[in-house]
């Protein structure tokens, strides 16, 4: 998304201005871009709840296998774009209404999180007269300890322990109305790190073989989740996905002679990039010896930055116009603390950023906003209005 095509949008709205932007012909490209450098037998699924608008949906329908879910509003968006396309269902709340609609909207795989989702499962399909195709979520014993967030490699609510993962599969094999057809790992989260993510497919893609050899286990999928991640922090610092996508074959070719599909559910790492939040500057003031920028709009928007404890980059689109008979309020050359409009301290998106100037009237775009930014946020809180969102085809120029 241009400057020149933020700074045209900004300028044709009126003040305050505060929206989501949404660059939908580069999202479109970027889906099909990152699915054409996989190997073949490599599927790519995108993960609704990085962000679960239809606009999104649809954008991302040419260029992925299928969508990856969590819930059956998440089943019912998708099935609202697209009847037929493949979907997987992950999550370790799984109600019996959940389950009954995943059935009915044909959803192609389920993740088994336990042994009790396993058993209710295998009942309600027999009700319905199905039979479900799943797949075992395991919690394995190793989990790289870079990554943002761990889901994998330690107590937690996701998934079986890898200790406990062959009872599991008996008690599938006992089942009459669903069959395994491999695993699913996503033992991180926000992972930068090309190289690590490949030594932890190629260590989900061992442990399958073995369990495949020891215990017959099936394998004709393997999902081993998304978490491939942005870097806030330093944008300029991506992912390798190339030198990722290059390193998969030898990884297959080492796990035997017929490898299963190696599905990856990626939803950050394909959408964040598509989404600016825009917000104005309608209060400028020194406090203490520090500046405050308080924004139309915040965390309730927004609620990324205070999610994940990190000061989100920014950039100032200029804007000249000034109503007022008295001076504007203006910065230069200093840092300054962005704040949004709510009545808390933590209502924070970014701290001490140094900028070459900043007026009140001015408007702070905060890129990389396309992934968990509205759609993890509290957007009642203090009941003040919703930012406009806005889903455009071409800004790239």
């Amino acid at each position: 998304m241009s400057l020149l095509a933020l700074q045209r949008y900004v300028a044709s709205r009126p003040s305050p201005v505060c929206a989501y932007v949404y660059d939908l012909a580069h999202l479109r490209r970027r889906g099909q871009a990152l699915s054409r450098q996989l190997p073949p037998g490599c599927p790519l699924f995108y993960a609704v709840k990085a962000n679960s608008d239809a606009p999104v949906l649809r954008a991302l329908r040419p260029g992925v296998e299928g969508f990856e879910v969590a819930s059956l509003g998440e089943i019912e968006k998708v099935r609202a774009v697209d009847s037929r396309v493949p979907i997987v269902f992950g999550g370790p709340g799984k109600t019996d209404t959940e389950l009954e609609g995943a059935l009915q909207h044909d959803v192609s795989l389920f993740h088994i999180e336990s042994e009790l989702q396993l058993r209710r499962l295998d009942w309600l399909a027999q009700r319905h007269g199905r039979v479900a195709q799943i797949l075992l979520r395991i919690n394995p014993t190793h989990a790289p300890a870079q990554a943002k967030l761990r889901m994998g490699g330690q107590p937690s609510q996701f998934g079986i322990a890898e200790d406990q993962a062959m009872a599991v599969l008996a008690v599938a094999r006992q089942c009459r109305h669903v069959q395994v057809q491999g695993l699913h790992f996503h033992a991180l989260s926000n992972n930068i790190d090309a190289q690590v993510h490949l030594a932890l497919v190629g260590h989900y893609l061992a442990l399958a073989a073995r369990w495949q050899r020891e215990h017959r286990l099936p394998l004709r999928w393997l999902n081993v989740g998304g978490g491939i991640g942005v870097n806030y922090a330093d944008p300029s610092q991506l992912f390798d996905w190339d030198g990722f996508c290059r390193g998969l074959p030898a990884l297959l070719a080492a796990s035997g002679p017929a490898p299963p599909r190696l599905a990856l559910e990626c939803g950050r790492f394909l959408s964040a990039c598509c989404g600016h939040y825009l917000a104005e500057v309608i209060d400028l003031k020194p406090c203490f010896g520090q500046w405050f920028a308080i924004l139309r709009g915040g965390s309730h928007h927004f609620r990324l930055p205070s999610s994940w404890q990190h000061d989100h980059p920014c950039f100032v689109i200029e804007r000249e116009a000034w109503p007022y008979p008295f001076a504007r309020p203006t910065l230069s050359g200093g840092r300054v603390t962005l704040c949004g409009e709510l009545c808390t301290p933590k209502d924070v998106l970014a701290r001490d950023v140094p900028l070459p100037r900043l007026r009140v009237g001015d408007c702070l775009a905060f890129p990389l906003a396309g992934a968990y930014g509205w759609h993890i946020s509290h957007h009642d809180f203090l009941s003040h209005r919703h930012p406009e969102r806005m889903f455009l085809e071409d800004l790239a120029s």
